[in-house]
């Protein structure tokens, strides 16, 4: 059953008004928005109306009213204003910042926590399509060889590779070359069997030393498949008096101390999203795939640097969440960051 707009309108004063207080909302409160004009007598009708669908919940007798789970959702999808929030302080900082990713994302985490006064995660960039640009092998000492990976985004890992016998400086030549003609421009989906077993043919006496720089190579690769997530203002949970049960309140500090439980989140949402626009995504309660956040929300963004090149943003807050200043908050961002990322190109 669609919702008429006069019942729209005093779910959202209700959803409004709880968001400020985080009190249950009586019919004489909401009887005081002039944009209304109802009686008490008629909203406290409505409001009945609004509890049987489900939209609104009484937390005890006598009270009055809070929004259920399905209401935040409606609020969501279809009641949010969009409103165009200043922030030429994120610009300024972001800017100052933008030379270091890593300082760049923690500072982003910083002033998401500082300017919603809710709990922000942000994770590294990670690339859909990794294509090899470059591989550089030299002689470190008599017994140690150094390869230098270099995948596409200028991403360089260094690996130490320990030998029996380092081979003449001419053979190290020959396998750059061998290994370059081979790899260099393939995406690292493309390296089978097949081209390994041409690399190690064209490599002679000197397969097993090209075995052991394959494996540094898919090592240093694994590495970039690892999260990385900066979080920020932790603390500011504790500010809501809905998720300060202590065994609650514990769960969920340790979500973020720990971050594996954050990785397996973050995974879990990229995989519910895959093949969606990359947009803003709000989860409810148990929306989110975390037990330790089903008395929270969360809306998150996805960030691009480049084609291919994503990275997750999310703000964790009370159910209560000041869900338009959040949303609002993010889309200015997200075009401050895509505005610097574009000027450094």
């Amino acid at each position: 059953m669609e919702l008429d707009e006069r019942k729209l309108k005093i779910l959202q004063a209700i959803i409004r008004t709880y968001l400020e207080t985080g009190e249950p909302v009586g019919s004489r409160t909401i009887s005081k928005y002039t944009d209304l004009n109802l009686s008490s007598a008629t909203i406290r009708n409505e409001m009945s109306d609004l509890e049987e669908l489900g939209y609104i919940l009484q937390p005890y007798t006598s009270a009055g009213r809070i929004p259920s789970d399905k209401g935040y959702r409606l609020y969501v999808d279809t009641m949010m204003q969009e409103k165009v929030q200043e922030m030429d302080n994120i610009r300024e900082q972001l800017e100052e910042k933008a030379g270091k990713m890593e300082t760049l994302l923690q500072q982003v985490a910083k002033l998401l926590a500082v300017n919603t006064n809710y709990t922000t995660m942000v994770t590294k960039p990670k690339y859909q399509h990794k294509t090899l640009k470059f591989i550089q092998l030299t002689d470190v000492d008599e017994r140690q060889l150094l390869a230098v990976v270099v995948i596409e985004g200028n991403i360089v890992k260094n690996k130490f590779i320990q030998l029996e016998k380092m081979p003449e400086k001419e053979t190290i030549l020959k396998l750059n070359i061998v290994l370059n003609t081979f790899l260099q421009g393939l995406d690292l989906t493309e390296i089978n069997m097949a081209v390994l077993q041409k690399i190690k043919e064209q490599s002679g006496e000197y397969g097993p030393v090209i075995s052991l720089i394959l494996d540094a190579v898919a090592e240093a690769v694994a590495e970039e498949d690892d999260f990385e997530i900066y979080t920020s203002g932790t603390t500011n949970l504790l500010r809501y008096p809905e998720l300060g049960d202590r065994e609650k309140a514990a769960k969920l500090l340790e979500t973020f101390e720990e971050k594996s439980q954050l990785t397996e989140l973050i995974q879990d949402l990229s995989s519910q999203e895959e093949g969606k626009e990359h947009g803003i995504q709000v989860y409810i309660g148990e929306e989110a795939p975390l037990s330790a956040m089903q008395n929270c929300s969360m809306v998150t963004a996805t960030y691009e640097l480049e084609e291919g090149v994503y990275g997750k943003i999310g703000i964790v807050g009370p159910k209560r969440m000041d869900y338009e200043k959040v949303v609002s908050t993010l889309q200015t961002l997200m075009t401050e960051l895509d505005s610097i990322f574009k000027r450094k190109s």
